[in-house]
């Protein structure tokens, strides 16, 4: 949307044309690590198999694989996974 080499508007007026932050223009996202990638793919195999399993029996199936990782972790990669316990 916005045009930094644009001959005529600056990037501070496209961004206000645009109705986005400045910030916002230069923000670039960083994807998950490698580590958060097995884990998620971890917990998409397990899920697959046990998908009444929510984020505290997830945790301890992780953990007697050998992986240490905490609750709020496994949560929040479920959420991004949009995995959610029947």
């Amino acid at each position: 949307m916005v045009e930094p080499e644009h001959p005529r508007l600056s990037i501070v007026r496209q961004c206000e044309l645009a109705s986005i932050s400045r910030s916002g223009m230069y923000h670039r996202r960083v994807g998950e690590t490698a580590l958060n990638l097995t884990r998620m793919r971890l917990v998409d195999a397990q899920f697959l198999e046990t998908p009444w399993y929510g984020s505290r029996q997830m945790v301890r199936h992780l953990r007697r694989e050998g992986y240490g990782v905490w609750r709020k972790r496994v949560r929040r990669l479920m959420a991004r996974m949009g995995l959610a316990p029947i």
